[in-house]
């Protein structure tokens, strides 16, 4: 299937639920290793851990590195967009805001995603996916609105949250124009390593991790999870995504993480679903079929 960016198949409709888990257990996996770990250390932890868990499968796979400095530039520049920037600064915002409210922050990166294609020149601004998201946004406040503690002076975290969907934005941007017959999982790897390189400096510089005390047992198994799962794993999903179905697509999977938090919740804990994360729920499940458009267009032709 060709990476057309306005109709999902089946099978990628479920692996976009799939890195929707993997995605949304950042935030707990952040919120734990967030105790006791500096938020740029943390991300260059969890980025030198991912790209170390990758290096096996590229050797069994007999994908090889990238040559030369051209070879590599794409990679940094996804890396930086990808990683360095969102990653650093949600972490960061992690600290000054809820993680609850920072999910619904990230809930924004399909609708940067659309303005950064459209002023791009890369896609039309179409009213019928602009409405989808910001009816999926919508429906991700009402589905965590109640849950959501407030804090004083938590404007700046919200900022960097929402810098961090934008530069999502941008990296969907480089990954349609820099990689349209990359590997998944030589993309994903490689843009680890370039990270890991960007973030050992930025974190050794700014927050010299070596002077901190050594972290407990929680919050290694947290940076693991957050490695292997929601970073290692999670990106030969997401750029399996965008290798079928366009890179504005797999963004989607950002207002899908609530629900399969609540989800999961419900089936795995057992903990009690209200009415307004079930209007919630459905609200977003309403926005995506419009942003679908398949079954506006059925009903078009029938009516």
């Amino acid at each position: 299937m060709s990476p057309n960016d306005h109709r999902i198949d089946a099978r990628d409709w479920s692996l976009l639920a799939v890195l929707s888990i993997l995605w949304g257990g950042s935030f707990f996996f952040n919120g734990a290793a967030l105790r006791e770990l500096p938020p740029l250390t943390l991300v260059f932890l969890r980025v030198v851990l991912g790209a170390a868990m990758l290096l096996p499968l590229l050797r069994m796979q007999g994908i090889g590195f990238p040559k030369g400095v051209a070879g590599w530039t794409p990679f940094v520049a996804i890396g930086l967009l990808n990683n360095v920037i969102p990653f650093s600064l949600i972490a960061i915002g992690q600290t000054l805001v809820p993680s609850g409210l920072a999910s619904i922050l990230n809930a924004t990166t399909p609708l940067f995603t659309v303005l950064v294609m459209a002023a791009a020149g890369e896609e039309t601004l179409q009213a019928r996916r602009v409405a989808g998201v910001a009816l999926g946004i919508a429906g991700v406040i009402i589905l965590r609105g109640s849950g959501i503690e407030t804090r004083s002076g938590q404007g700046i975290g919200i900022l960097l949250c929402l810098g961090g969907a934008l530069s999502y934005g941008f990296a969907a941007l480089a990954a349609r124009r820099l990689l349209k017959d990359s590997a998944p999982l030589g993309t994903a790897a490689f843009q680890l390593m370039a990270s890991t390189v960007m973030m050992a400096i930025v974190a050794g510089v700014v927050e010299q991790p070596w002077r901190h005390p050594m972290p407990g047992l929680a919050t290694w198994l947290a940076v693991l999870g957050l490695a292997a799962l929601s970073t290692a794993l999670a990106y030969i999903v997401f750029f399996q995504i965008i290798r079928r179905s366009g890179a504005t697509n797999v963004m989607l999977v950002t207002l899908l993480i609530p629900v399969t938090a609540i989800l999961l919740g419900w089936l795995v804990l057992g903990e009690p679903m209200s009415m307004h994360e079930i209007g919630g729920a459905i609200i977003i499940g309403s926005a995506l079929i419009v942003i679908d458009g398949r079954a506006l267009r059925v009903l078009q032709r029938v009516g």
